[in-house]
């Protein structure tokens, strides 16, 4: 029996040395698309929050007291220049102007008679027939008729302004507001202010630059990473909230002396034609301004940036093939793609796709990219 076990345990030993160990799994070379870094120069755009304004937002008052008789526009409705929006009772105004006529006529008749009565005496006085005095006299009395004419022409013209002003218009094209006043109500100078109208072709749009993104820009400039457009000759497109863009572009048309204390911002004014009306006064949108150039950009596509603990990062594939984990730093997007401010250099070839597949020396197999998938 104990032969029998020393056998069994022989030939178990034998057969156990006789199996060979397993090799380990080699895998294939992970496959990526890549790109060859190549900086070119690229326009670029900034987008800022806006709000619209009227580029001219008038009073519309009465200018004497009286009733308002009537008012004739449409509430909310668009005016154009010279248009009537009110009317006040003009009656007791055609009274005040013809009692004015009348006081110059009696005025022009005073003066007539004052003018011969000085006609007479003057040859009269030169004869040494009336004394000094009496020429004096006429001619004082002539001068005194001649000026009370002139007081009552000016007293006709404000009547004829007062009489004027009670057919009330706009002076400007654009949107009316809500009246203030009612028809039948007595307006003076308490409740002067009827309505408004706002001028909305063209129209302002408003936006503020940060300071730090002003530091920014110069920086860039001073370095000759950003060329900007000579004059400041920016184009303004806006971006309406629901995403389409606006028809009409504009320029930038003002921008303030100061930054704001309060905000540390600094306001810009876009001007831009706003025809059919669409934009109105109070409005937020995107302002875009583009009109700059990026000198040299690196450009790599968004979904080959990848960030970790230490910030973002690309996989860079070098001269044997192997990954190479590269932190980089990173600007703003240009539509698809992100630029690169540092870390890359002309000649470089990133990893675009098959990138989280990567550790740090793993080899890869470069393939071209695949076709988009054809449209049923």
């Amino acid at each position: 029996m104990r032969r029998l076990v020393m056998i069994l345990a022989a030939t178990a030993l034998l057969a156990g040395c006789g199996k060979k160990e397993a090799a380990p799994e080699v895998r294939p070379p992970a496959e990526v698309t890549v790109m060859t870094v190549t900086p070119r120069d690229t326009p670029v755009s900034y987008e800022y929050v806006g709000q619209t304004q009227s580029s001219h937002q008038v009073q519309i008052r009465a200018r004497v007291n009286g009733f308002l008789d009537q008012r004739i526009y449409t509430e909310g409705a668009m005016v154009k220049a010279g248009d009537v929006m009110f009317q006040q009772d003009k009656k007791p105004f055609q009274a005040q102007l013809e009692v004015a006529r009348g006081g110059l006529a009696e005025q022009q008749a005073r003066l007539q008679t004052a003018n011969d009565n000085l006609a007479q005496v003057k040859p009269l006085a030169a004869l040494n027939a009336l004394s000094v005095k009496d020429l004096d006299d006429a001619t004082g009395q002539q001068q005194a008729a001649a000026a009370a004419v002139q007081s009552a022409k000016a007293t006709v013209v404000q009547a004829q302004l007062n009489l004027g002003y009670t057919t009330i218009t706009t002076p400007v094209t654009g949107l009316s507001s809500f009246a203030r006043v009612q028809d039948g109500a007595y307006v003076n100078a308490e409740n002067s202010l009827l309505t408004y109208v706002e001028q909305i072709d063209p129209i302002w749009v408003n936006f503020t630059l940060s300071e730090n993104d002003l530091l920014a820009l110069r920086t860039e400039q001073a370095a000759g990473a950003l060329r900007l457009p000579p004059k400041d000759e920016y184009t303004v497109e806006l971006v309406l909230a629901d995403g389409s863009i606006f028809p009409q572009k504009g320029k930038i048309t003002f921008a303030n002396a100061s930054f704001n204390s309060q905000t540390g911002t600094f306001l810009l004014r876009a001007t831009l034609p706003n025809p059919s009306g669409e934009l109105r006064p109070g409005q937020f949108v995107r302002v875009r301004v583009s009109g700059a150039v990026r000198i040299n950009a690196i450009r790599v596509p968004q979904q080959a940036v990848l960030q970790g603990a230490k910030g973002h990062f690309v996989v860079v594939i070098d001269k044997e093939s192997k990954a190479e984990i590269r932190g980089v730093q990173v600007g703003q997007w240009y539509g698809d793609e992100w630029f690169i401010t540092a870390g890359l250099k002309p000649g470089d070839v990133v990893a675009t796709d098959g990138v989280v597949r990567l550790t740090p020396g793993a080899p890869v197999k470069i393939v071209p990219p695949a076709a988009p998938a054809a449209r049923q």
